[in-house]
């Protein structure tokens, strides 16, 4: 056999070789980010503390830790549950997008408020803005680590 020819075949060889070692290399690696993701707690994106709640039911002072979509409202189906006789069964929603939450009214009967702003539609909300539904006062913050 020619040693052109030999080389060659050799060169593709180890190309072909080269190339599957990287692949397992990355195999490995996307392997051990998941498992590590996996094994890690969910973390929180965002919490909400009661700043004020006549009716008692949450009692002022509670902290929920917020999920990409929490929703809030009196019906116990809700992430959060506020006792108040002014809230709807479901009143609003809070989305995490990109890198900003957002507070969308669900039509409820007295509205929902930041900062004492009346929502209509969607509203922006940063930490450290009130959340007003009936007359509960939510105060969204970043979450500890």
């Amino acid at each position: 056999m020619d040693p052109l020819i030999l080389s060659l075949w050799l060169i593709r060889l180890a190309f072909l070789a080269l190339l599957y070692l990287f692949l397992f290399s990355v195999v490995r690696v996307l392997l051990r980010d998941i498992r590590q993701a996996a094994r890690e707690p969910s973390t929180e994106l965002g919490r909400l503390i009661v700043a004020a709640s006549p009716s008692g039911e949450p009692p002022s002072g509670s902290v929920f830790p917020l999920d990409a979509v929490t929703s809030i409202g009196r019906d116990v189906n809700n992430s959060v549950v506020v006792e108040d006789d002014f809230v709807s069964g479901e009143h609003c929603l809070l989305t995490f997008r990109g890198r900003a939450w957002y507070v969308e009214d669900l039509g409820s009967t007295n509205g929902t408020y930041v900062n004492g702003d009346r929502v209509d539609g969607i509203a922006a909300l940063g930490f450290g803005d009130e959340l007003q539904v009936g007359n509960a006062r939510l105060r969204l913050e970043r979450s500890h680590r």
